[in-house]
């Protein structure tokens, strides 16, 4: 088996709720916490891992350092 990381290496190729959570947010593409949760949630995660008011403002930080500007 082919494993780039530890993360992708077993069963389930698949990202965690909240990697996938974090990659999202430094995407650039959403302005708010609640944009990046629907669109995490539309890709089948469950959201129950993602609250608290800690996370909460690590991804709102994260949104703002890589924000892309309106065109």
């Amino acid at each position: 088996m082919d494993c780039r990381t530890v993360l992708r290496c077993g069963m389930n190729n698949r990202m965690t709720t909240l990697e996938r959570t974090f990659e999202l947010a430094r995407s650039g593409k959403f302005a708010t916490v609640s944009e990046l949760k629907q669109a995490v949630a539309s890709e089948g995660y469950s959201m129950a891992q993602v609250t608290g008011s800690s996370l909460t403002k690590q991804l709102r930080e994260l949104i703002a350092a890589h924000r892309q500007p309106a065109e």
